[in-house]
């Protein structure tokens, strides 16, 4: 491949202690920790397959969907359900968590971006509430995207028991979802916009406002993406770096408090984890992202365990699907995009 600069990137040691604990996937995204199995829920997006990591027994298991798959999120009340987005479509999944068993589509809630059809469901959380949040991206390979640097066909959703509701439009790649301590406040990525935004977040309407952006990785000089986030105990976002071999935790006004050095150039996401939340997972993906960088070594697209890092996480939430869910149209918001660049404050 010429004009290519290869990157050999062995398991070097950190500060903390940072083991691959998964292979070599494509594009490793959306961890999820599951106290009841104990165990680390992800998948490998472009590939579709959903993956199930066992801490205590180190045991690995996958199946594969019908489509790519953004996310994963167990169904609150249940041991074997799963909301999933496959290609536009959020559905619940039933999978015994073996390796290969079928995972078999219990029920479709919703289809988004019906206007669009070349877009694709990527990362997705549930909040506080067990409402669940998630946006799209261009079906186009992620390195063209990023080349392009322009706004995108996306959108961002909420699902609940009144339906989907559209509360963005133009995302280029949805990415990083978290909500602050109080409770008041969601965290928001959209790669393509290199900041992080934070809404005013009402937990008892699901309703969201206000944007404002807290962090500008252009400004940082860490020659990254910003991805997936997740938050500790003490208020503070951790911030996957895609091209940036690493992970930082920012302050909640964006002010950065440490790096950690992750031995894989495309870390794409984070979640805390482990019987007492002391352990981030960090996924990573192994793709060509056409920017004359091609990353060789045993830890590319790794899913890696974080111990001694001095902080904990908290648990991640549920989807709930309640008797009430009403699957519908798309429906409105206050937190529409409009002149959305324009209009969120850019205090950060």
């Amino acid at each position: 491949m010429n004009g290519n600069t290869f990157i050999d990137a062995p398991c070097f040691k950190t500060t903390v202690n940072v083991v691959p604990i998964v292979s070599s996937l494509e594009l490793g995204e959306a961890p999820h920790w599951d106290p009841w199995h104990q165990a680390l829920f992800f998948v490998n997006i472009l590939q579709g397959y959903i993956h199930k990591y066992e801490l205590a027994t180190k045991r690995h298991t996958k199946t594969k969907l019908a489509g790519r798959v953004g996310f994963i999120v167990p169904v609150e009340g249940t041991r074997d359900q799963y909301v999933v987005g496959v290609e536009r479509t959020f559905v619940v999944v039933r999978w015994d968590g073996e390796e290969g068993s079928p995972a078999s589509v219990v029920r479709e809630l919703a289809t988004v971006d019906k206007d669009v059809m070349t877009t694709a469901i990527n990362d997705g959380k549930a909040d506080p509430r067990g409402r669940l949040y998630a946006g799209t991206m261009s079906d186009k390979p992620i390195g063209t995207l990023l080349q392009q640097q322009a706004a995108g066909l996306g959108s961002f959703y909420r699902l609940d028991d009144n339906g989907i509701t559209k509360l963005d439009d133009g995302i280029g790649i949805s990415n990083g979802l978290a909500w602050d301590l109080k409770k008041r406040a969601m965290y928001y990525t959209d790669s393509l916009e290199f900041k992080i935004r934070k809404y005013d977040y009402d937990v008892e309407t699901g309703e969201i406002s206000n944007p404002k952006y807290i962090f500008d990785i252009s400004n940082n000089s860490l020659g990254a993406v910003q991805d997936g986030t997740t938050i500790d105990s003490n208020g503070n976002l951790w911030v996957a770096l895609l091209k940036g071999y690493g992970v930082i935790q920012i302050d909640p006004n964006g002010k950065i408090l440490q790096r950690v050095d992750i031995p894989a150039r495309q870390v794409t996401s984070v979640a805390f984890g482990g019987p007492n939340y002391d352990i981030l997972f960090v996924t990573t993906g192994c793709m060509d992202l056409n920017d004359g960088v091609i990353q060789q070594g045993s830890c590319c697209g790794c899913t890696f365990m974080v111990t001694g890092l001095g902080v904990k996480g908290l648990p991640a939430d549920n989807f709930r699907l309640s008797d009430r869910f009403k699957p519908g149209p798309t429906k409105g918001s206050k937190a529409g995009r409009g002149d959305k660049k324009e209009k969120i404050n850019k205090d950060g």
